[in-house]
This record gives C-alpha cells, structure tokens and sequence, in this order.
C-alpha cells in the first residue's frame, strides 16, 4: 500500500486470533473469532514498518497518538477521528509514594491519562475503534459502559457523525450518564450489572445492525491503548 500525502501509512496486513491463530480480513469489520469466538488482534508488517520510519521521523510529527500511524490500524487520515487524545504528561509522584514503593525520590512517575479527551485513557481505545469502524462503513456504534467507555464513545461517535448506542446498568453514576447523554448516544438503562448491560448490547445490536465495540470484542480499542506504551519509550 503506497503512503498517502504527508507520509500517512499503516501496515496493518490482518487480523489473527489470540487463541487458534485463524486470519481475518482486517478491510471488513470483525467482531470476534469465526473459528473460536475468542479476541482477535491486528498484525502489521513490523519489517517493513521499520524501515519505513525512524525516530527522527517522529519530531515532526502530530503530538498525539496518531503521530505512531505505521502501528495503527486507520488505513486514511482523512477517517482518523480524533479530539487531541494521546501524548499525556509523565509527572513525578510524591516522595512518600516512591518510598514506599522502595524507590528514591523522583524515580516513580505518573502518566496522567485524566488529561485525555472526555478524563481517562478510553479516549485512546474509543478513537481509534470508532475511527476505523467509520473508515470501514459503520453507521452505529454500540457497547456497554459503568463509566468512561461510555462517554468516550458517545464523543468520538458524535465527532465522526455516527450513532452511539450505550447500555449502562441501572444504578451507575449519575455523572456518567449524563455525559455520555449530552454527547449525543442513545443511552439504555438495564437493570442488573455490567454483564446484563452486555448482553442487551449483543442482542440488539444484532437487530438493529450496530457494530459492537466492547472491550475485547473487536479488534482495535487495544490498538489505541497500546500507544500509552509507545509514549512511555519515546518520553
């Protein structure tokens, strides 16, 4: 795949499954294993990425998550949504927290992940899951939430022009649920716990044709968690 304008390019060949190793189509959307029903993961073309690109490629670079386009699954910038998630400070903690850790003053550092879009590290995950579900036609997005998932994907669902469809079990917090409202979802109150709000999540959206993005059952939220390890190398 030749680079578009700019230098964009991801080398993202497939999809695998963790547990049986079956290969899937990355360019059509995937939930889960065919074979096995387990998580499947993307796979790049980790030779090629290194010869395309050096760390002195990076200084030039958009200062957000996607500046690591080579090892994200987006095929085009033009279908990267993203509200500036990414690239968070490392702070150092108080002494009392390194020591009782074992450790000198100064040595323990924080990434503060609460200076992400929308307060926590599922900005990360919510980008990159909706931009490539808007990049391989999805229309809605849907998954269960007791908290941030839910008002990250209903922001970056909003930011791409998509429906979110959120299912929170009855007694979350209050606070979540109205920010996950005010950004636009359709928000499902179950009662019962997490899992119940799961299962309301696959049994609807299988008849309404929403795409599922919970944790774990598609491919690329944990593609944008990763690059909190990337971030961590270069810093």
């Amino acid at each position: 795949m030749r680079a578009e304008p700019g230098g964009w390019r991801s080398f993202l060949t497939h999809l695998e499954c963790t547990s049986c190793g079956l290969r899937h189509n990355a360019d059509e959307p995937q939930t889960v294993c065919t074979g096995c029903g387990k998580v499947l993961y993307a796979r790049y073309d980790l030779a090629a990425a290194s010869c395309a690109v050096t760390p002195r490629d990076l200084r030039s670079r958009r200062w957000d998550m996607w500046r690591y386009a080579e090892l994200l699954p987006v095929r085009s910038v033009a279908n990267v949504i993203s509200l500036g998630e990414g690239m968070t400070p490392l702070l150092r903690a108080p002494s009392e927290a390194a020591t009782a850790l074992g450790l000198e003053r100064g040595q323990l550092l924080l990434k503060d992940e609460g200076q992400n879009p929308t307060g926590s590290f599922k900005a990360r995950g919510l980008s990159a899951a909706v931009s490539r579900a808007r990049e391989l036609g999805c229309r809605a997005v849907a998954l269960p939430s007791a908290g941030n998932a839910g008002s990250a994907a209903a922001a970056y669902a909003a930011a791409a022009g998509i429906e979110a469809h959120v299912a929170m079990p009855r007694d979350v917090p209050v606070v979540n649920r109205i920010e996950t409202a005010a950004y636009g979802a359709a928000v499902t109150l179950v009662d019962g716990l997490i899992n119940d709000a799961g299962s309301f999540i696959r049994e609807e959206g299988a008849r309404q044709g929403w795409f599922d993005v919970s944790t774990l059952r598609e491919p690329y939220r944990q593609e944008g968690k990763k690059t909190m390890g990337y971030e961590l190398a270069e810093q």
